[in-house]
């Protein structure tokens, strides 16, 4: 890995990082039950200390294997594994149900973790199960992989034009007020679009770059990251390769993604959700590279950035680029820090 300044380092040490998308839940929930916290620790809170995550969002994706029968069943077993973890490192880490409980995190020195589903498979057409997943712990809700579900269209249906179905509409509504916010990473354009016709609350995008520097479905238009600013929601920087050059991927790369979103909506509505997605892809399917949206995106990886420990080159870079130790602060978890402070958790008409 590239070396890093004594002034990088030193600022993102002091920097709040908040990293919106690491899939670890899943190699977690491949353990038994009692090697999960112990795996953990070993093998992700390292990591994850090494590149100053303070706050983690922790997504519950569903393998192929367990749709559609399956889907609540592996659902609940991930939620479970996310608290498991938590109950097995309590010096280290910390499962947060409101902004109130994100700051107590922050102040007692351990990171704070948000559960968060990636797709919502589990829930059907039956959007009365957002109330026992929100109390299970469900922070934040994207109602799409790349696929089509009850509740909407994926990016990877971009050509049916697809809307929110009926218990899309309903599904917005009762996340609302229940105060799991909405994440629109993966949510196909149309469906995008209708969302956030009917959002009310901040939306964010956990994992999404921008459509001008890399045009590829996953990506967002500069005309849907305004209307995500104007909600007063959040983007969170995919940092995968795939979706951040066609042909040389770089940290600087990244960068740009970060510098475009922050000129076009302001820094206050960029973050890092960053997808590290390497060792996780390896354990699972093997080292041979992988197709993301059964449609011939091959994932690949940007050098330095494979996993969490490489977020400081995000800092250096910024920093390197006249940057202010502010502005960087912002964008590396300020954002999102100040969102899930004041929206995490609440329902609706508690402010």
């Amino acid at each position: 890995m590239p070396e890093i300044t004594a002034a990088a380092a030193a600022l993102h040490e002091r920097s709040i990082v908040v990293d919106t998308h690491n899939d670890l839940l899943m190699l977690c929930a491949r353990r038994k039950p009692s090697e999960q916290g112990a795996y953990f620790r070993q093998t992700w809170l390292p990591q994850l200390r090494a590149g100053g995550v303070k706050i983690q969002v922790l997504p519950v994706f569903i393998d192929d294997d367990y749709r559609p029968e399956g889907a609540l069943r592996q659902t609940l077993r991930m939620l479970e594994t996310g608290w498991r973890v938590a109950a097995a490192n309590p010096d280290a880490v910390r499962i947060c149900l409101t902004g109130d409980d994100v700051e107590a995190a922050l102040a007692a020195g351990v990171i704070a973790l948000i559960l968060a589903l990636e797709g919502c498979e589990a829930v059907g057409t039956d959007v009365a199960l957002f109330e026992p997943l929100h109390r299970l712990g469900v922070r934040i809700a994207a109602f799409t992989h790349f696929g089509r579900t009850m509740l909407a269209d994926g990016s990877a249906e971009d050509a049916t034009g697809g809307r929110l179905t009926q218990a899309g509409i309903d599904a917005v509504a009762i996340c609302e007020q229940l105060g799991i916010m909405l994440d629109v990473s993966h949510l196909g354009a149309t469906s995008t679009d209708h969302l956030l016709e009917l959002a009310t609350r901040p939306v964010i995008a956990s994992h999404s770059s921008a459509f001008a520097l890399r045009p590829h479905h996953r990506n967002l238009t500069d005309q849907r990251l305004r209307c995500i600013a104007a909600t007063g929601g959040v983007v969170g920087i995919n940092v995968l390769g795939t979706f951040i050059d066609e042909s040389v991927p770089t940290v600087a790369r990244v960068v740009d993604h970060v510098e475009h979103v922050a000129s076009t909506i302001g820094v206050e509505h960029v973050g890092l959700g960053p997808d590290f997605f390497q060792q996780i892809s390896e354990e699972i399917h093997g080292p041979a590279a992988q197709s993301m949206d059964g449609g011939g995106t091959v994932i690949t990886y940007v050098p330095g950035l494979e996993g969490p420990a490489g977020l400081p080159l995000i800092t250096e870079e910024l920093l390197r680029r006249g940057w202010t130790d502010d502005r960087v602060r912002q964008a590396l978890g300020g954002s999102f820090r100040t969102l899930f402070t004041r929206e995490l958790g609440l329902p609706a008409g508690y402010r």
